[in-house]
């Protein structure tokens, strides 16, 4: 019978990063998740099953990062899913936001690998989340673009720094049944739909098999995988 595995979910508590979570809890996994807020993230995890811990981490606090994160004894896999929505502009930059993005991303992510790397086995594995909009810029997506641009960077130097743990991340297009997109209006989502070679959006549990198969499969390293049906195809 397979062991099971020590998983840690960095933003666990809502969307993709639940629903990861979800996957490996009931797989048996031992399940830490975390969030922002000690008592979010302790719900969440008292919702999976009677194992799953939450604990709360801050990844924009980067100094405190080590500190949260001294309750886990050993991590087998590590998925960085915690993200921040930023609308910001070129003509109209807000540095505050801008800077707490990339904190989050390029830096929070780093410094949580960095934290639990003596807790990792040469088998550990680690899925980042990046974006497309690294590929496919809007108009806003001057700092969300940037640093999902970044991931690529970390995934490549991590697959190489950290070897042979394996490091790689993970891209979703628009994910039509994620809390984010599945309250907007009927035809925006068509719109997309009607672009996207597969003919459906891609949703949470595409992902979720994704982060799967990039977290198990021994020979997959420094991969950056677009979940999107083809959409930037077209």
């Amino acid at each position: 019978m397979t062991q099971p595995r020590h998983v840690l979910v960095v933003g666990g508590t809502s969307g993709i990063g639940l629903e990861v979570a979800r996957f490996f809890a009931g797989e048996g996994d031992d399940v830490v998740l975390t969030g922002r807020d000690a008592e979010r993230a302790e719900s969440a995890a008292k919702d999976l099953n009677g194992t799953a811990r939450g604990i709360a981490l801050e990844l924009t606090d980067v100094d405190a990062i080590a500190s949260a994160l001294t309750g886990l004894e050993r991590v087998d896999h590590l998925v960085l899913a915690a993200v921040d929505r930023d609308h910001n502009t070129v003509a109209d930059y807000n540095t505050a936001a801008a800077r707490s993005l990339a904190t989050l991303k390029l830096v929070g992510y780093t410094e949580v690998v960095h934290a639990l790397l003596p807790r990792m086995n040469d088998d550990a594995s680690i899925v980042v989340f990046g974006g497309l909009a690294k590929d496919r810029p809007y108009p806003g997506s001057t700092t969300v673009s940037t640093v999902n641009g970044g991931v690529i960077g970390m995934v490549h130097t991590m697959a190489s720094e950290l070897a042979p743990i394996r490091t790689n991340a993970i891209h979703p297009g628009i994910v039509g049944d994620s809390p984010f997109w599945t309250g907007k209006p009927a035809e925006v989502l068509e719109g997309f739909r009607s672009r996207t070679p597969t003919g459906r959006l891609a949703s949470m549990a595409d992902v979720v098999d994704a982060v799967v198969f990039l977290l198990r499969n021994p020979s997959v390293n420094g991969v950056n995988l677009p979940v999107d049906g083809g959409w930037l195809l077209r």
